[in-house]
């Protein structure tokens, strides 16, 4: 797959570097306007659940995130290719609420996927509604603000889809005139169902979070990805922000709080280099996942008391993220220059059943940043480091690991280590959503190996990288964790007067089986900084012998070469490449990265490390990929507790590289548990 010149090549450094890459991106959709230029269809053929003008639809709305903002009254910088996209997209908004045109985007009706493309198209009349409205004539006008208001009274999902509803009412109030009155009860009603969201810390859920064990409350799950952040969520908080300081001054207050705690911990999830932990849905969205800080900036919530709120770690944080991926763009494009379905390269298996070939288009909402002037701060103060850059640990006390009680994750980046990677302790969705387990349920994601997808049932298909499958029947079928049925809460243990946070939930592999399992995270401390550590519980309430194989971080390789046992390894001149596997150890060698898992407990049963070559395609950034293993088979008695405890090892050479000596010292230096330590989780 070729990259994309203005993008892929980008520095990303200023206004201007935003100016070309938008250009770049929408110059590869202007052979696919439609006639009538209210719709965009890729040449590429695939379905999503939707119908396939609200598909074409996308293809039109979501550029507007980036066009609207650019041509913004309070933008001062004329593009003429911007200019020219923008007089398209007028005479796609004359056409596309015409019933009686061809291009016809039809009226919205409930559970719509048009609720969703109503909100660019809403803040391009919010932001610029000189070009976008003023110049539609009084027909076009009036049908615009008629499809819009067709949004209200409709049912939809109990989730961000809410802000959508929001931003039309608002819309037709600014610009077209509509007595406030007139929507009021429809503005109150969505905010009474996202103000249930909030879970402290400025986080919110993409829905309401599910408490635990409280019955009714079965169809909510516990999601907070960055929907809660970049995708939606906060995201829109900010551009409400933005639109509504005079008419709301009490929530506009508290979100602007809401944002700058939020910010306090949201860095988390980049590493130095930009890169972002792959986690939760719709990655699809890629660079999308860096637009909280881009409505950060355009709200103007800043608070210099704060470096995390500071205008030059916000322009750190977002022009980084930029960076990451234009230097890993090579595959993402097709050979047109239109973003495919995938992350880091094509992947149909990752997609979600609401993803049309123009779906990817959702990453323009980072190029909101265009709405800023280009002699305002942002763009002339200098970048602040990330935190846990060397250049920034020297001035700035901040902590490798950190607890988020909000979301319940334990974010790793230990500065004696170096992997930055999360621990997540029992998030799920409970909607029909493909490879839910994998997005959400999985015990750790990262920011170096990303995680799998399952392809099948087989395990190698299952791809169960950072999870614990089991099998009931001799590995006909596998179940992984999912919904927790108790949790997650956060343990404290003291080793060596060090106080370690943890997080610890209760799972089942199947639901018609009593079989439990009590899961505990242990991040990486001084003790350990290369490893992380978990502990399973496992209690069945019959006898039956139960197969177990836990995965740890999926490595990018090519045929696997096994290079003897531990002691051979390190000098028998193979270099970093190259497999291992012992009665209680696997471990993955490449030049760019190690990774391996360690039995350090096991109360009963046979173990046994593997290395698995997992599906083609199931990995996010790697089609190919190999997963150190370990996998144990268990007999399980009536009421019998068993525990298995595993030591996972990874190391991501991005900015050092270790010799072989070095690496075997590394991986030497394992994890222990004491008695009271097991005692005291």
């Amino acid at each position: 797959m070729p990259p994309l010149h203005g993008f892929s090549d980008n520095q990303f450094r200023d206004r201007k570097d935003i100016l070309i890459a938008t250009n770049a991106l929408v110059h590869a959709l202007e052979p696919y306007f439609s006639p009538g230029k209210s719709r965009v269809q890729l040449p590429v053929y695939s379905g999503a659940h939707f119908d396939e003008t609200a598909a074409q639809l996308e293809g039109f709305a979501r550029p507007i995130w980036a066009i609207a903002a650019a041509v913004a009254e309070a933008s001062d910088v004329t593009d003429a290719d911007i200019a020219r996209y923008g007089k398209h997209l007028v005479t796609g908004f004359t056409n596309g609420v015409n019933p009686e045109h061809p291009d016809y985007w039809g009226s919205i009706g409930d559970w719509d996927q048009r609720m969703v493309e109503a909100e660019p198209i809403s803040f391009a009349l919010l932001i610029a509604p000189k070009t976008f409205y003023e110049p539609l004539s009084a027909q076009g006008r009036a049908r615009l603000c008629e499809w819009l208001s067709g949004l209200n009274g409709k049912v939809m999902p109990v989730n961000n889809w809410r802000w959508f509803r929001i931003f039309s009412n608002l819309a037709l109030c600014r610009v077209r005139g509509v007595p406030y009155e007139n929507v009021k009860d429809h503005i109150d009603a969505d905010f009474a169902v996202l103000d249930q969201f909030e879970i402290g810390n400025g986080w919110s859920a993409d829905g309401i979070w599910r408490k635990d064990a409280i019955p009714d409350q079965e169809a909510y799950g516990r999601q907070a990805d960055y929907y809660s952040g970049s995708f939606a969520i906060q995201f829109s908080q900010l551009l409400y922000v933005l639109f509504a300081a005079d008419s709301d001054p009490d929530r506009v207050s508290r979100y602007r709080q809401q944002a700058r705690e939020f910010a306090g911990q949201f860095w988390r999830f980049f590493d130095e280099d930009g890169a972002a932990i792959p986690f939760g849905r719709s990655l699809t969205y890629r660079f999308a996942m860096g637009a909280f800080y881009a409505a950060f900036a355009c709200a103007n919530c800043y608070d210099s008391s704060n470096i995390f709120t500071s205008v030059g770690f916000v322009k750190g944080m977002f022009l980084r993220h930029l960076r990451w991926w234009a230097a890993h763009s090579q595959d993402m494009f097709a050979i047109d220059g239109t973003l495919t379905i995938g992350y880091l390269y094509p992947n149909m298996f990752m997609c979600e059943d609401y993803n049309s070939p123009q779906s990817p288009y959702w990453a323009m909402k980072t190029f909101v940043i265009l709405a800023l002037r280009s002699d305002d701060n942002f763009w002339t103060v200098a970048e602040i480091p990330h935190p846990l850059s060397s250049a920034s640990l020297e001035q700035h006390s901040v902590p490798g690991v950190e607890l988020l009680p909000a979301p319940f994750q334990i974010l790793c980046d230990h500065p004696n280590g170096q992997h930055h990677f999360m621990l997540s302790g029992g998030q799920f969705c409970v909607w029909p959503l493909k490879a839910t387990q994998a997005k959400y349920s999985k015990f750790a994601y990262s920011s170096a190996f990303a995680f799998s997808v399952p392809t099948g049932g087989l395990l190698t298909q299952l791809a169960p990288d950072n999870t614990l499958v089991a099998s009931r029947d001799a590995g006909e079928t596998w179940a992984t964790r999912w919904e927790t049925i108790s949790g997650p809460r956060v343990r404290t243990f003291i080793l060596k007067g060090s106080k370690i946070q943890c997080l610890q939930s209760v799972w089942k592999p199947w639901k018609t089986d009593k079989t439990e399992i009590e899961t505990t995270l242990i991040p990486p401390c001084n003790e350990w900084p290369d490893w992380h550590i978990r502990i399973h519980r496992i209690r069945s309430a019959q006898t039956q012998t139960i197969s177990f194989v836990e995965g740890g971080f999926a490595i990018p390789a090519k045929q696997p070469r096994l290079i003897g046992t531990l002691d051979e390894s390190w000098s028998n001149g193979y270099g970093h490449g190259g497999i291992i596997e012992t009665e209680e150890s696997s471990l993955v060698l490449s030049n760019a990265a190690v990774s391996g898992v360690k039995s350090i407990l096991s109360t009963a049963g046979e173990t046994e490390g593997k290395i698995l070559k997992s599906d083609p395609n199931t990995n996010l950034m790697e089609p190919r990929a190999l997963i150190p293993t370990l996998q144990h088979k268990i007999k399980m008695e009536l009421d019998q507790d068993m525990v298995i405890a595993t030591a996972v090892f990874a190391i991501a050479m991005t900015k050092k590289s270790f010799s072989r000596d070095e690496l075997y010292q590394r991986w030497s230096q394992q994890p222990y548990l004491t008695g009271d330590i097991l005692k005291e989780l």
